[in-house]
């Protein structure tokens, strides 16, 4: 029965029934390993382990319609947090995986170009849009494109395109009445210049950034573009009178303005992300790449080692077209990363006591 098991898994983290799979899904993993101790380790997305304190929102927030003084004061705060210039515009909407299936059909192309291995719902909807949907390896693959896609940094390998060259190439897209769309999901806790959203809209570009990844809090469905004004305007009235709830709005406006728990969280998981590094080398993987909330990892036994993990209730990612990797978020507790260890098979490093 387990082998039959086993073998199943092949399916889910890559296609499943030909939906791309996503990090996450624990009741994918209990159907693969149904004897795997509970509770799961989940490991498989690039969320903060840190979920934002927040203070419960009103029950009004709940009992009415959001408003849309609400709604532009979290823009607002979105604004600051983000850097973006007072030309731009800023708009929210329920998760940036929303703005990335409505792109397509606000600004139709013939040709689009996505930069390398990268997260798969971009070249999906552009895909299903009917646009002629290629890979491009490097920046100079855009130059016959009517829409170009980064994910910066990326996903899942953390490569990280300057930003003085992606001004430059925004600003070739713009000089050509054409589109470049800048998915900067996982740029919140890297060191500040990284973003072009402050070009904005002087480039013409779009930028796109998560809210739920950064504050530990996916479920709320909250995400933004920063774009000039005739694009921000399409994506608005796509989105309607009430693009999301009254919980995002207010969770979100006091998350984004929280600077201090921002600064905390970011130091925390530069501790967190060199012990896993520690443990993940310890192990025998070559560390291949990744981001502040994820770390990316190559091994020639990487199946075998996914299925060992998922015995042991540790979920992590693995791709169908790269074999050899597995991505593993940045666990936040020391009784997770004594899991991971004791699954790897890594001795836990020796604590000298204090005379």
């Amino acid at each position: 029965m387990s082998g039959n098991t086993e073998r199943a898994t092949d399916l889910i983290p890559g296609h499943d029934a030909g939906r791309q799979a996503h990090g996450g899904d624990l009741s994918a993993a209990r159907r693969a390993f149904p004897y795997a101790p509970e509770p799961w380790l989940d490991l498989s997305t690039g969320v903060n382990p840190y979920c934002y304190p927040f203070s419960p929102p009103s029950a009004e927030s709940s009992t009415r319609l959001p408003d849309a003084a609400g709604l532009a004061a979290l823009e607002a705060a979105a604004r600051t947090a983000y850097g973006a210039s007072r030309d731009a515009e800023i708009v929210a909407a329920p998760g940036t995986q929303a703005i990335i299936n409505w792109l397509p059909h606000l600004f139709p192309a013939r040709r689009v170009g996505i930069l390398g291995f990268t997260y798969f719902e971009h070249f999906s909807a552009w895909r299903a849009s009917g646009a002629a949907t290629s890979i491009v390896n490097d920046l100079d693959g855009f130059g016959d494109k009517d829409v170009g896609v980064i994910v910066n940094p990326n996903n899942p390998d953390g490569r990280l395109i300057a930003r003085d060259d992606l001004r430059g190439l925004a600003e070739g897209f713009r000089e050509r009445g054409k589109l470049l769309i800048v998915d900067e999901a996982f740029a919140d806790f890297l060191e500040p210049g990284v973003s072009l959203a402050p070009d904005l809209p002087r480039s013409g570009a779009i930028v796109l950034r998560s809210f739920g990844k950064t504050f530990g809090l996916p479920g709320l469905r909250l995400g933004f573009a920063i774009a000039p004004r005739d694009m921000a305007l399409k994506l608005r009235a796509a989105f309607g009178c009430w693009p999301i709830s009254g919980a995002a709005i207010a969770i979100g406006a006091q998350a984004l303005a929280d600077s201090p728990w921002f600064a905390a969280a970011r130091e925390r998981l530069k501790g967190d992300a060199a012990a896993l590094d520690a443990i993940l080398k310890s192990a025998g993987f070559e560390l291949y790449g990744g981001s502040p909330l994820f770390r990316l990892v190559a091994a020639p036994d990487a199946g075998r080692r996914f299925k060992a993990l998922a015995r042991a209730g540790i979920w992590v990612r693995r791709f169908d077209a790269r074999p050899d990797w597995l991505r593993l978020a940045i666990p936040g507790r020391e009784n997770d990363r004594d899991r991971l260890r004791r699954a790897l098979g890594v001795e836990a490093p020796n604590v000298v006591e204090a005379m």
